[in-house]
């Protein structure tokens, strides 16, 4: 019995890394996407991308993969062989998840060039806030991932990886925004 309850929760664990890593991932895909179709700019450059998988993605993924075995587990009927990890609705939410993302960055982008990506006057300005409306989002929506019910069902710091993770995330974002020689490598400037 106990190790249908581990297993059961290992399954939930997975899918809800999978899910978050792949929500954040068709987010910046359609923001890099969209954006080079309506204006020929990328709204990220290579080293935020990079940054952003290496710290807003990863260090929540890895503290999800660790969250508590949900209390009413033994009580859900057992899933058939064949199902699909993404079953119940998963992979509909992860796409529109996905959309979400990439349409709230997009409007960062909009909104830091001042309405006006053609002039390329405030393009860094906008690059700065998709930056940081992606990244800022993804540490967020990891919270949003630990179950189906309410965060402050299940408590908001019940999870001490994932509030690790996500307070080291932002330290780490805030660190490249806000020091003026490392936000020139990152191509960001002062909002």
């Amino acid at each position: 019995v106990d190790a249908v309850k581990e297993g059961r929760g290992i399954y939930d664990n997975i899918r809800k890394t999978v899910g978050f890593l792949l929500g954040t991932n068709i987010g910046e895909v359609i923001t890099v996407f969209v954006a080079m179709l309506l204006w020929q700019q990328t709204p990220l450059l290579s080293m935020q991308l990079l940054w952003i998988n290496l710290v807003t993605d990863s260090l929540p993924a890895i503290a999800l993969g660790m969250e508590a075995v949900e209390p009413n587990v033994m009580n859900k009927k057992p899933r058939p062989k064949k199902e699909s990890i993404f079953a119940h609705g998963l992979g509909t939410r992860i796409a529109l998840q996905g959309v979400m993302f990439g349409a709230l960055s997009l409007f960062g982008f909009y909104y830091g060039c001042g309405f006006d990506v053609a002039s390329k006057s405030n393009l860094e300005a906008g690059r700065t806030m998709a930056f940081i409306v992606l990244s800022m989002s993804q540490v967020i929506h990891s919270f949003n991932m630990r179950s189906n019910k309410s965060l402050f069902t299940i408590g908001i710091f019940s999870n001490r990886m994932l509030s690790g993770a996500a307070l080291l995330s932002t330290i780490l974002v805030a660190f490249i925004l806000f020091v003026p020689p490392v936000a020139y490598v990152f191509g960001l400037v002062r909002l």
